[in-house]
């Protein structure tokens, strides 16, 4: 066996995943004013950017070959109706306007959930201490439509309310937008590596916690479900997040489903990869390379991830 391993040609020659930064969406982060970039204190090296700042930032994923971006809204304002993620002056639909004139050819995604959005930090309406499902398709749609307005290439609904596909589906269609694609969060697990993330997009629930309506970590029998229910509704592609601790999840995924499939390398991976390459424990470039060809070996066709521009480096 070692014979084909004597080598870096060798190796390369025969190689069964192999990395390339059109694999990679980099999710960002827009808030409100100009010239801003705020640090995320959990996520060295990302930030929260201004319109402008953001533009610069994607022009940059562009050239080094970067897949495409999802964009994460802060809004200047919140309340209990999660009315800034369908404004159409809102904060994600000014940032795609301006990529979309900016840096046309890159493909821009938006997340549509009404977390940032929300005074309570919920991912839909609430009543009595309860999230209710039907009334959020409402606001989900309206999202969905007001991105897809704005020039979104792709929306990816990640709240987990049942049924949001075919109501996202719905209204694109309605409004005319039958060519814009729907990545789901199809299996999103209520996951305690999301925490760095909710400092950056300011997203932490007041009250409780999601695990009424995202995923419990222990099934994966049931994330096969979710995604066939998604992919009926109308998904034309279906996503599994977090990555690393659900390669398992990837793989079975894969392996049922023809449907293009993506994972998320979430906030919580970057950060603890991060955190042991800053004190000398990993070595960073083999960490970021690693990390990523594993979950594209277990069977994502793409990864979200906030190592994009650092491992298209170091492809190049």
């Amino acid at each position: 066996m070692r014979r084909l391993r004597a080598s870096e040609a060798l190796r390369n020659l025969v190689r069964e995943t192999v990395l390339d930064p059109g694999d990679f969406i980099l999710p960002l982060f827009i808030c409100p004013g100009e010239g801003v970039r705020r640090e995320i204190s959990s996520m060295p090296g990302h930030a929260q950017l201004s319109v402008d700042r953001l533009v610069k930032e994607c022009a940059e994923a562009h050239e080094l070959g970067i897949g495409g971006v999802i964009l994460f809204g802060i809004p200047e304002t919140k309340d209990e109706l999660a009315s800034g993620a369908f404004a159409d002056d809102g904060i994600v639909q000014q940032a795609v306007r301006a990529l979309k004139r900016e840096v046309p050819k890159l493909l821009v995604m938006t997340d549509v959930c009404n977390c940032e959005y929300t005074s309570h930090g919920h991912c839909g309406l609430v009543v009595d201490g309860e999230v209710q499902n039907d009334p959020t398709l409402e606001w989900l749609a309206k999202a969905a439509v007001s991105h897809a307005r704005a020039g979104a290439d792709v929306v990816a609904p990640s709240d987990m309310m049942d049924g949001r596909v075919a109501a996202i589906r719905k209204a694109l269609d309605t409004a005319g937008f039958t060519n814009t694609p729907i990545v789901s969060y199809a299996a999103k697990y209520a996951s305690v590596f999301y925490g760095p993330f909710r400092e950056a997009a300011e997203s932490t629930p007041q009250f409780g916690d999601r695990r009424s309506y995202q995923m419990d970590p222990a099934n994966s029998r049931e994330a096969m479900r979710e995604i066939e229910l998604d992919i009926e509704e109308g998904a034309d592609v279906i996503m599994v997040k977090p990555a690393m601790p659900y390669l398992d999840v990837i793989r079975e995924a894969r392996q049922r489903f023809p449907t293009p499939l993506g994972a998320y390398q979430v906030s919580g991976e970057f950060s603890m990869l991060t955190a042991a390459i800053n004190n000398g424990w990993l070595d960073r470039d083999r960490t970021i390379l690693e990390s990523l060809t594993a979950i594209r070996r277990a069977g994502a066709d793409f990864v979200l991830t906030y190592f994009a521009k650092d491992a298209a480096r170091l492809l190049a």
